[in-house]
């Protein structure tokens, strides 16, 4: 999953019936994503190689960051390889280029060894993490939470986020898929270390 800021707003919704609001709702970052095998399920995705750049074995990758300016902090990164290795590397230089970071590693010199880091995605520690302001969170936070509304009906949890709209969707499983809008007048409560979101769904929604 990539990783997201979204940000909620500490006012909070009554109880009660769900009001229409035309405010926005939480902004969402696309930042990196989790994986899970061998010492690496605390690594979070920031950039996606995609190919070689020029003829010195750098190499241009798509951003999964909303915080490109983090690479100028970094030393060294993990490169998780298509057949699931995962290997620490020095980052030797970097710079941003259309909406891109190209990146050069070590002992990478040529493009015929720049094409060996095609397809690998470029990895850093979850404690290195950007901080995030209150009320923010990031999406595999949200992933796994489980959703109930404010009458107390367990809709159950979490598994994804879909991108169709202006508000970010929760793709929430239990007895039956719901997906929610993860806007503060619906969402009006995110508890992470609780792993519980507390919706005040608009009548109708559930039965969609």
């Amino acid at each position: 999953m990539r990783e997201k800021d979204l940000h909620q707003n500490s006012k909070k919704t009554n109880l009660g019936a769900a009001k229409s609001t035309n405010t926005l709702p939480p902004k969402v970052l696309s930042l990196p994503s989790q994986i899970d095998s061998v010492d690496s399920k605390n690594l979070i995705t920031i950039a996606h190689i995609a190919r070689p750049q020029g003829l010195k074995g750098e190499v241009v990758a798509n951003l999964q960051t909303d915080f490109p300016e983090r690479f100028a902090e970094l030393e060294s990164v993990f490169l998780l390889f298509p057949n699931g290795k995962t290997q620490e590397s020095a980052l030797e230089n970097h710079w941003l280029h259309k909406n891109r970071v190209v990146l050069k590693f070590p002992n990478i010199n040529d493009r015929n060894e720049a094409e060996t880091l095609r397809d690998v995605i470029v990895k850093i520690p979850a404690s290195a993490l950007v901080p995030l302001p209150e009320e923010h969170y990031y999406e595999f936070d949200l992933i796994g939470c489980q959703v109930i509304t404010n009458t107390g009906l367990e809709l159950g949890l979490v598994q994804e986020l879909m991108y169709t709209g202006p508000a970010p969707l929760l793709v929430i499983k239990g007895t039956q898929e719901y997906l929610i809008p993860l806007a503060e007048e619906i969402c009006y409560e995110i508890d992470i270390k609780q792993k519980k979101i507390l919706v005040n769904p608009p009548q109708g929604l559930l039965d969609l």
